[in-house]
């Protein structure tokens, strides 16, 4: 019988960490809303699966895999068999040293012991339930970022309403998909994994941390349910999907989390409007998980490149002009391996199944992979297991923007996209076979 339990540890930073999202540093000054790190545990007696989402913008693979290990050792469940992936706050600690960002190690170190705890927990609260799953729709927070312009260029945010607008770059997901656990009687949620792609919201009060609607959503659908439990939000792939319609006029902020309260408002309710139409539960599911690695080949900057970088910094430091800021980043990524391998990791929980990509993964991938899919139901999960910044379409790289510009968060090659996307079919063919 299927056994699922979850738990949550709190992984928010103190005052003074550094905060990572933006070109500008940024130092913590006030706490919103607490980071969690929240664990889902499945369990049919023999084989036993993980996910786990942190509050956090990114993390890389040996932190991930720190994590895995330690979870592993306190559980028993192998490192193979655990997810772990990032919600992509822009008001959370510096996991990274981009742009002029430092990153937090101590914050690193020690929230990477913090989350895995979270599984363990997870792991010694597992009860018998049983699960469904289903989808809804959130069009009106769901739009692509990236626009053809009158002068034949692709630009990330438009100005809303810009007559200088020709027509969106790319397609947008607005599906939202819920795997929902409860009690074999039904009169208790356990647990629920809700998957859907968003950029991210943001706040004016950017020193504050903050969940962003991610949080905002867990704690609303908890409410909406009227009974304690641990939900996790698990973000889709959104490397070009943003919040914001640029056919409107820009949208209101009354308040400085008005729309991170909005957006956040919208998910939950929507999980919670699909959880109320489900009627067929099952207490018996196949689990598995299968993993594979590809090799991951950095661009790299030119000598010409780097010679002009090498000028523009030989000057005194500007971290307010963003052609230094790119200097600084090619001198950077010049020194990163040019191969490392890209994990890409399924998991099956009964009839959903869940892939992870390490990256800031375009819409048009988690698309692909959910049309091809063999799972009645398939979870495309983003910044999971590492981070190699953007991972853009081939199409996207020729067309330029920012999210394609050669730095260290943007230096996937051509080809990327269909090897990734070849690559997560194969491994859920083998758990759905």
């Amino acid at each position: 019988m299927l056994t699922i339990g979850s738990a949550s540890v709190d992984i928010t930073p103190i005052l003074g960490t550094e905060v990572l999202g933006y070109f500008n540093k940024r130092i913590a000054r006030d706490i919103h809303d607490r980071l969690e790190a929240t664990a889902l545990v499945a369990t049919d007696g023999t084989t036993s699966v993980a996910v786990l989402v942190l509050d956090i913008i990114m993390m890389y693979r040996r932190d991930m895999d720190d994590i895995k290990a330690r979870a592993s050792s306190l559980t028993g469940i192998p490192a193979e068999n655990i997810l772990v992936s990032c919600i992509h706050t822009h008001n959370g600690p510096s996991t990274a040293t981009l742009f002029n960002t430092t990153r937090e190690d101590a914050y690193c170190a020690w929230a990477c012991e913090k989350a895995a705890d979270a599984i363990a927990l997870a792991a010694m609260r597992a009860e018998p339930a049983v699960m469904a799953h289903t989808s809804g729709q959130c069009p009106e927070i769901s739009f692509n970022r990236r626009w053809h312009m009158r002068d034949g260029s692709v630009v990330m945010h438009p100005t809303p309403l810009s007559p200088e607008r020709v027509r969106p770059a790319g397609p947008t997901d607005p599906e939202l998909l819920l795997a929902a656990f409860m009690t074999p009687d039904l009169s208790r949620a356990v647990s629920a994994l809700v998957n859907f792609p968003l950029h991210y919201v943001g706040t004016s009060r950017s020193e504050d941390i903050t969940a962003d609607y991610c949080g905002v959503a867990r704690r609303e659908l908890v409410r909406m349910m009227g009974q304690p439990f641990q939900p996790l939000q698990a973000n889709g792939c959104c490397g070009d999907i943003f919040w914001i319609d640029p056919d409107q006029a820009d949208p209101p902020r009354p308040t400085p989390y008005f729309q991170i309260d909005r957006v956040g408002r919208t998910v939950a309710s929507e999980a919670y409007r699909r959880w109320q139409q489900i009627t067929e539960w099952k207490s018996e599911a196949t689990l598995g998980a299968a993993t594979a690695e590809v090799p991951f080949m950095c661009r790299r900057p030119s000598l010409e490149q780097l010679r002009d970088a090498e000028k523009m910094l030989a000057g005194p430091p500007d971290p307010d002009n963003g052609e230094w800021v790119y200097a600084n980043e090619l001198m950077r990524l010049k020194d990163e391996p040019i191969e490392r391998p890209a994990m890409i990791k399924a998991l099956r929980i009964g009839d959903v199944g869940i892939v992870g990509l390490p990256g800031e993964i375009f819409v048009e991938i988690g698309l692909a992979i959910r049309a091809q899919s063999p799972a009645p139901r398939t979870m495309v999960i983003e910044l999971a297991n590492d981070w190699l910044g953007y991972i853009p379409t081939d199409r996207a790289l020729q067309e330029g923007s920012y999210e394609t510009r050669l730095a260290t968060v943007s230096k996937a090659p051509p080809g990327t996209a269909d090897l990734w996307t070849n690559t997560a079919l194969a491994q859920l063919n083998k758990l759905f076979a």
